[in-house]
C-alpha cells in the first residue's frame, strides 16, 4: 500500500528541492557492527547467518520512515513494508537479483530467502519474476574486509537504498562486520541512517 506525502507541507520540502535533480544524489557511510551474537545464534540454532542478518537489517529498515520512501514520477511516495532484494551467487560465480517478502517472523522471512535460492540456482534469469520499488538492493561480501564501498550509478533516477555487508572479521574478541548503507539524500538524511544503525545493531545483539 502507498501513501503520497505532500511535498508543499513536508518540513522536508527545501531539502527535496534542492537533491532531486542532483545528477548523483546518494551518499553513503560505512559503519562497523557488532555480529557476535548473531553469528553465534545462527551457528548454535543451524541457521544462515545472512538470513538471520539480513532479517535483523530488514526490520531496522521497516523501522525508519525515510527509508521507506521512494520517488515516483516526481512524487514522493511511502511503502508500508520494504521488502529485501539481495544478489544471490551461483556456482558458477555468476548471481542473480531476487525479491525476498519480508516477515517480522525470522522463520517465516528465511523460508522465503532459501525459496529465492532455489529459484535463482534452478534458472540462468538475472531479475526475479516479482520486482519494484518497495525494496532495498543490497550484495553480502563476505570475502572482503572493506572499509569503504561505492555502488554503480545507473544515471536514471534511483531511490531505493543500498547495502553492502563485508566480511565479519574479529577484533577483540568480537566479530565485526562493516556495512555500507547509500541512500538519496532528497528523502533521508545522516540522522536517518544513525536511527538505522540503532536499531539493527539492537536486533544483531537479540
Amino acid at each position: 500500500m502507498l501513501k503520497t506525502i505532500d511535498i508543499e507541507t513536508w518540513e522536508r520540502k527545501q531539502l527535496f528541492n534542492h537533491f532531486a535533480n542532483f545528477k548523483d544524489p546518494y551518499f553513503a557511510v560505512t559503519i562497523p557492527f557488532d555480529v557476535t551474537k548473531t553469528y553465534q545464534f545462527s551457528k548454535d540454532n543451524n541457521l544462515s547467518f545472512f538470513g538471520v542478518y539480513l532479517h535483523a537489517c530488514m526490520i531496522a529498515i521497516n523501522n525508519v520512515e525515510n527509508l521507506k520512501y521512494r520517488i515516483i514520477e516526481d512524487k514522493v511516495v511511502s511503502y508500508d513494508v520494504i521488502n529485501a532484494s539481495p544478489t544471490i551467487s551461483r556456482e558458477d560465480k555468476t548471481f542473480g537479483f531476487s525479491f525476498v517478502n519480508y516477515d517480522k517472523n525470522l522463520d517465516v522471512f528465511l523460508n522465503n530467502l532459501l525459496l529465492e535460492k532455489q529459484r535463482i540456482n534452478n534458472t540462468d534469469q538475472l531479475y526475479p519474476p516479482k520486482n519494484g520499488l518497495d525494496c532495498i538492493h543490497c550484495s553480502a561480501l563476505p570475502w572482503v574486509d572493506f572499509t569503504g564501498h561505492k555502488e554503480p550509478v545507473s544515471g536514471l533516477k534511483d531511490s531505493v537504498p543500498k547495502l553492502a555487508f563485508g566480511k565479519a572479521v574479529k577484533r577483540n574478541n568480537q566479530l565485526k562486520m562493516n556495512v555500507a548503507i547509500s541512500v538519496n539524500h532528497a528523502l533521508a538524511d545522516g540522522y536517518h541512517i544513525g536511527l538505522f544503525s540503532e536499531i539493527f545493531q539492537k536486533h544483531l545483539n537479540k
